[in-house]
Parts: C-alpha cells; sequence; structure tokens
C-alpha cells in the first residue's frame, strides 16, 4: 500500500467543483486543513457563504471520492462556514453589528419582490446565518403581514437610542409598519422617506447580523439613491416577471446600481410559468425566457425562475412564507439554491473586484 501525500488528496478535491462558487474547494481557498495520519485523512473546508443545508452532503461526496484513493483506509470531511464582511461602496462605512446588506429591489410594483425578500431571508436563515430584513418600501410596508407579526406590535426602544427589531421564525424584521398606523398612508416627500430609511437602517440596534436583506420600494428614486450614497450594500437582486414591460423597468434597476457602484448578484424571475392544478397543463401567461434574456443582457446570472403559484401567495399572506410553511417542498428548494447563490455570489465579486495598484518609490 502506498504512502498518502497531501498533492494526492488535493488532487481528488480538484476534481469536484463547488456548485456556486463554480471552482473546486483547493482553487477557491477553501481548504483550511489535510492531516493525513498512515492511512486516515482529515480534511477541513470552510466556506464563505451561508450553506448549512448544503455542507453535510459536500462532505460526504468529498470524503467518499477520497476513501477511492490508493493507501487510504479511512476519510473525514468536514465543512464549516465563516461569513466575512464584504466590499461595499467606497466611502461608504460599514455597520458595526452588519456584515453584509442584500438589496432587493424592483423596477416596477407587483413582481413579488416583498415575497422574495422574505423567503431570501429565509432560507438564508435555514443555511445557519444569523439573518435580518428592513422593509424600506416605506409606501407599501408589507413584510410585517409576511412574518405573521401582529397588527399594532411595537419595537421596544434601547437606551432611548435604538429600535429593537422583531424576531419572527428566526429572522430580526424592521420595518416602518411598526412605527406607524396600518390604515395610515405615508404621505412623504422623498426627502422625510429618505432620512427614515437611514434611520432605520442606522438605529436599529441589529444583533451581528451576517445578512441584512433590504425590500427596496420599486423604482429608482430618491430611497434607492440614498441607499446608494448612505448604506454599504454588498450586491443587489433584481427581481422581474417576464413580461416585457416588467423587463424594460428591471433594465432601469440594474443600470441604476452599475451607475452607483453596487454589484448586481443577479436576476429572480417570478411568475415564469402557471401549472393548472386540475390539469397539469403548463401556460406562460406572462410570457417566457425573459428574465434569462435580461441576465444574458448585462451578464449576469438568473439566480432564480419561480412558477406562478397560489401557495407562494397563500403562505406569505398567512404569515409564514414557502421557506418555512413548505420547506421541503420544491419551490421552497428554489428558495434554498437562490440563498446560496447570492451568498456565494458576494465572495465572487469580492474575489473579482480589482486589486488596488502598488505605489513604489525609488531613489532614482
Amino acid at each position: 500500500m502506498s504512502a498518502v501525500s497531501r498533492a494526492a488528496v488535493e488532487t481528488i478535491l480538484r476534481q469536484y467543483t463547488d456548485p456556486y462558487l463554480n471552482q473546486d474547494p483547493v482553487s477557491a481557498g477553501c481548504v483550511r486543513a489535510i492531516d493525513i495520519d498512515g492511512g486516515r485523512v482529515s480534511v477541513q473546508l470552510e466556506l464563505g457563504y451561508a450553506a448549512g443545508l448544503f455542507s453535510k452532503g459536500w462532505a460526504q461526496i468529498l470524503q467518499t471520492a477520497i476513501e477511492g484513493l490508493d493507501g487510504v483506509s479511512s476519510a473525514s470531511v468536514s465543512v464549516t462556514t465563516n461569513i466575512q464582511p464584504h466590499k461595499a461602496q467606497s466611502q461608504v462605512p460599514g455597520l458595526a453589528t452588519v456584515k453584509n446588506i442584500i438589496a432587493v429591489a424592483s423596477g416596477k410594483g407587483g413582481v413579488g419582490k416583498s415575497t422574495t425578500a422574505a423567503n431570501l431571508a429565509l432560507a438564508l436563515a435555514r443555511e445557519g446565518a444569523r439573518v435580518g430584513i428592513l422593509d424600506a418600501d416605506i409606501y407599501g410596508p408589507s413584510q410585517g403581514i409576511m412574518f405573521g407579526i401582529p397588527e399594532g406590535t411595537r419595537p421596544k426602544v434601547k437606551d432611548q437610542k435604538w429600535f429593537v427589531p422583531i424576531e419572527a421564525h428566526g429572522v430580526e424584521v424592521m420595518s416602518m409598519a411598526f412605527l406607524t398606523d396600518d390604515n395610515t398612508p405615508m404621505v412623504w416627500r422623498g426627502p422625510m422617506v429618505s432620512g427614515a430609511l437611514l434611520q432605520l437602517v442606522t438605529q436599529t440596534a441589529w444583533n451581528d447580523l451576517d445578512y441584512l436583506v433590504i425590500d427596496m420600494p420599486p423604482g429608482t428614486g430618491d430611497i434607492q439613491l440614498t441607499l446608494a450614497q448612505k448604506v454599504p450594500v454588498a450586491g443587489s437582486v433584481i427581481v422581474t416577471t417576464p413580461q416585457d414591460l416588467a423587463l424594460l423597468d428591471a433594465k432601469k434597476g440594474v443600470e441604476m446600481f452599475r451607475k452607483v457602484n453596487i454589484p448586481v448578484l443577479g436576476v429572480v424571475e417570478n411568475m415564469a410559468v402557471h401549472i393548472c392544478s386540475n390539469c397539469g397543463h403548463a401556460e406562460h401567461l406572462f410570457g417566457e425566457g425573459g428574465g434569462e434574456k435580461l441576465a444574458s443582457h448585462y451578464n449576469v446570472d438568473l439566480l432564480a425562475s419561480l412558477p406562478l403559484s397560489m401557495l407562494i401567495r397563500e403562505q406569505a399572506d398567512g404569515g409564514k412564507p414557502t421557506a418555512i410553511a413548505e420547506p421541503e417542498s420544491q419551490i421552497a428548494m428554489i428558495y434554498q439554491e437562490l440563498a446560496r447563490q447570492v451568498g456565494a455570489r458576494i465572495v465572487l465579486q469580492e474575489a473579482a473586484s480589482p486589486a488596488m495598484p502598488t505605489i513604489s518609490v525609488s531613489d532614482d
């Protein structure tokens, strides 16, 4: 029996690609330790994105591969997660208790942006991350309803300065709806809305979050500009439907984020197809392939494509979105894939950002 070497173990690991980082564990820098004791091999991997539901299966695949290596009598692979703060806009200070902020936006209303934001936050939490969600849709806040928070609930105030977010389903939630009467419309001008958004972001006592999901209002107005100029956003997710009008507005959203140097992590297409509950016939009510065309045009990824489903709507309206209402369902699995894709793309955006040039001074 030949002796096992570290190089041989790395060669095996290089044959397997992390489906979210699109690299093998060695090239992606995920290997933290390889210990070899005779025929016993122990490998420790560390992922930079939330992947609690994925890591066990990933470890098993790699363990089986290493056990097939000549000279290996037994192998163990452990996969842990270590989420780090990632780069946001230059000259925008980070938040002390929030590592990464994800903006979920749309060019127009009615495309399922808030539902996507809620399920994304819940899916990230199911993957083991500490997550918060901020309802920045000042004129039409809905996250309180989606998270099943009773009407009239008010956040506590800490040290006469900080709002304490309300926890629901393992996620910290903050919304302007918690500070106003649900039946009173927010008749505010742009500067007032922008100021309210900044207060909600900076004066909420977030509790050491890995990710803060911000449910943006639709469009490309004052709130979006305030977010870009004052809030450290690691990346944005654009939500659309296949409909031509929705795609036209979604393009404006992509362009806006690019102009303010916020990475677009990808596109989520809602209402992609309707499956008849009686006969099973599939029908593309709002067009076909629109999200994919948008993603391709801007060279970003189509992160998820979700059906037009009554269950998604009913579960969100009932205060228990699909990601936790039916966690083993096909639709919930799509949201889990979305969560892992978003977390991994934040890591990849950081790796792809150009390094600062080195300045050297000589005596010549």
